[in-house]
């Protein structure tokens, strides 16, 4: 089963070694928690101006933030499912948007390297688009306990 990524890096900052971790870190995590099935996401790196932008608009909040996600898969309690279970189509799991300024800031802040904090801002995205949240001390300990799962059996590990 494939998981499809489009990858779009506005800042032009990622080297294609990069992007390519962060497709075999992606691969990892939907093996690691057993996605099945064909699924498909959409990854977006931006500078700050852009993801406090997205904040603003999305989450009333103006001011850059390093990860966001919206995941296609949840429903409001006012909306109805458009997916027909009986397509044969992929999974569309939704969008990840990562701020690289943020990014960097944070890698040298909790000194590790900015793949390792790339890498945990992915994971942390992708958690969201499949249902986990922090919102409660046990869902947060779930969610950072499993995201840290991924990355160190990925090689990922804090430096």
């Amino acid at each position: 089963m494939t998981l499809t990524i489009d990858m779009y890096d506005e800042t032009g900052e990622l080297r294609p070694d990069q992007e390519k971790l962060i497709s075999e870190l992606l691969e990892h995590a939907k093996e690691t928690l057993q996605i099945e099935g064909d699924c498909e996401l959409s990854l977006t790196f931006v500078d700050n101006d852009r993801i406090q932008a997205i904040n603003a608009e999305y989450r009333d909040k103006d001011q850059p933030t390093d990860v966001i996600s919206f995941a296609l898969e949840e429903l409001d309690d006012d909306e109805v499912s458009i997916i027909d279970p009986n397509l044969e189509a992929p999974r569309v799991l939704g969008d990840i948007i990562v701020s690289i300024p943020k990014a960097r800031v944070q890698a040298q802040s909790y000194e590790h390297s900015f793949d390792r904090e790339l890498g945990f801002l992915v994971i942390h995205g992708l958690l969201h688009l499949l249902g986990y949240d922090h919102m409660t001390e046990s869902d947060a300990k779930k969610m950072f306990t499993l995201q840290e799962d991924i990355l160190s059996s990925f090689g990922l590990k804090r430096e």
